[in-house]
This record gives C-alpha cells, structure tokens and sequence, in this order.
C-alpha cells in the first residue's frame, strides 16, 4: 500500500521528535488542529495507533517508532537534498560550506574573508571536524582534507599544497632544558604527541618511533592545542611551518624533511564543481596558498 501524503508523515515526525502538538505545530507553521488531523488520518490509512495519547503529550507506540525512524532518514535526505540543490546556483551568493580540520585555519579563514568582502549575498559556514564529511549528501561543498589522496568515486580532487612540518621548541623551553643538537639528544626531553598512539601521519610516527611514551606530556588530536603547547614552552613538537611563522616566540629545532611532509587536497562534489560559489572560494583558497608558501624560505624559516 502507499501512504500517500508525506506532509502527515512529516507532521507525526515532528510530533514524535517534541512531544506535544502544540511544539510540533509551531515547528511547521500550522494550526494544532492542523496536526491532529494529520495523525488521525496517518493512524487511519495504515490501521495502526503510532502514538499514545496522555497529559505531557505524545509518546510513540513501537508501530509509531518504526514509520518514525524511516521518516527520519527521509527527513535527512531532503535536507541534504535542499543543501545540494542550494549549492548549484550560478550566482555567489547563498550559503557555502567548508569543512577541513582545525588545524587549517589559518589557510581557510583568510579564503573567508576576501569572499564575503567581495560578495555581500554570500553566507559561509566553516565545519571543523575529525570525521569526514560526506559531499555527495550535500554536508558541505567543499572540503579541504590531509594525508594520502582522496578515493570518493563522485568527488573532485585537486593537490593544494604540501604542509611542511618541523620540530619546533619555545625559547623558554630551551632556556630550561637545553636545545638537541642531534636525533641522539632527544633522551630526556619532554614532548608534545598525538592522543591517539596508532595516529597516521607520518611525523607523529616519526616521533612515537623515537620517544618513550613517558616523554609525551602533553598529548592532543587538536593541531592547534599541539601548537600552543609547543609556543608555550611547554615541550618541542612538531608544529606546521606556516604555523610557527605566527610565533616568534619559538625556534627551529630540527628543520623540515621529505618524510614529514603532509600533502592537504581540495574535495568536491562533481555536482557542485563548476558553481560560481565553489569556485570562487577554491580560487581564493589557492590565493592564500600561494601567498603562504612565498613567505616561508626554502629552509622553512620566515
């Protein structure tokens, strides 16, 4: 059989989502007699009570939380769907959104900016996360992403540049403990690691390779804490070179190598490629990128 109309399923959604009639009613701009309806019709047609009526309000009954959780999922796809669709206009204006770890920050905000600046009908959302966000259900337009090559079939993947890491420690560190001359010297220096010990790229393996996991006093899956960590004469670490020209506070320990380099990708869907938004922001991102690898010296030093 088929339900035939969505706006009673999406009514008892609502219902099922607040609790009460009149939350859900306000929710969908109509009349609690408007939601009443809906339900009774919805219980009707299918021959089945999907809630239970009492002072506090609705509670779904199991029939109610089975046509409940696929109308949820039916929910999310329209979302992503109205994301999508609203990605694709051709003008740059609309909403955009970016998602990329916290440690690019510094690359993307500037992106940002000259954006919004240029295009006063553009509204930007900026995601920072750990998981990686699906493009093909419209959870962002555009991702900025580190490590090996992304292998999505729908997306398009384009290098943006390669991050320098190096070893850096605070000047009052080293006032403290000393500054190592060689990879022989590290024994007894403190250092800033990954939370996570099976972590991947390939500096922090590096490190975990070398260290004891007592020399490891501060750990984190934040970049940016790892910095401040390191800026703050805490221990050495690694810190991004783009990243340390914004300390001055900090100095060179061990200078950048081939294998701790960490090449960062542009992601996006190749439904949204060629939209005048996308594009406009993968040109200012690639701006910024440029102008951040003119102000580092081929030694990695500003």
């Amino acid at each position: 059989m088929t339900i035939g109309n969505w706006d009673e399923i999406r009514t008892a959604f609502h219902v099922a989502r607040l609790g009460t009639v009149s939350a859900a009613a306000e929710a969908l701009g109509v009349h609690h007699a408007t939601v009443i309806r809906h339900i009774d019709a919805l219980e009707a047609r299918l021959g089945a009570k999907l809630f239970q009526r009492h002072a506090r309000g609705y509670t779904p009954t199991d029939a109610g939380r089975e046509l409940l959780s696929v109308a949820q999922v039916a929910d999310e796809r329209f979302s992503q769907m109205a994301a999508r669709i609203g990605g694709a206009r051709d003008d740059i204006s609309g909403e955009l959104i970016v998602t990329a770890l916290p440690g690019f920050l510094s690359l993307v905000s500037p992106a940002i900016l000259r954006l919004l600046s240029a295009h006063s009908g553009l509204t930007v959302r900026y995601v920072t996360d750990q998981r990686v966000f699906r493009l093909e259900y419209g959870e962002a337009h555009v991702a900025l992403r580190a490590g090996s090559r992304p292998q999505e079939p729908d997306n398009v993947v384009q290098p943006l540049m390669t991050e320098d890491y190096a070893i850096y420690g605070a000047r009052s560190y080293i006032d403290r403990y000393g500054r190592p001359a060689t990879e022989d010297d590290l024994t007894g220096h403190r250092f800033v690691g990954p939370e996570d010990p099976r972590h991947r790229a390939p500096f922090w393996r590096w490190l975990l390779d070398r260290v004891p996991p007592e020399a490891l006093v501060f750990r984190s899956n934040d970049v940016l804490a790892t910095v401040d960590a390191v800026a703050g004469g805490a221990a050495l670490g690694f810190m991004p070179v783009t990243a340390a020209l914004g300390h001055p506070q900090v100095e060179q320990i061990f200078a950048p190598r081939p294998e701790w380099q960490v090449p960062v990708w542009l992601v996006t869907h190749v439904d949204l490629h060629r939209t005048a938004k996308v594009q406009a922001f993968l040109a200012a991102v690639k701006e910024v990128a440029r102008e951040i690898g003119a102000s580092v010296a081929p030694n990695g030093q500003g």
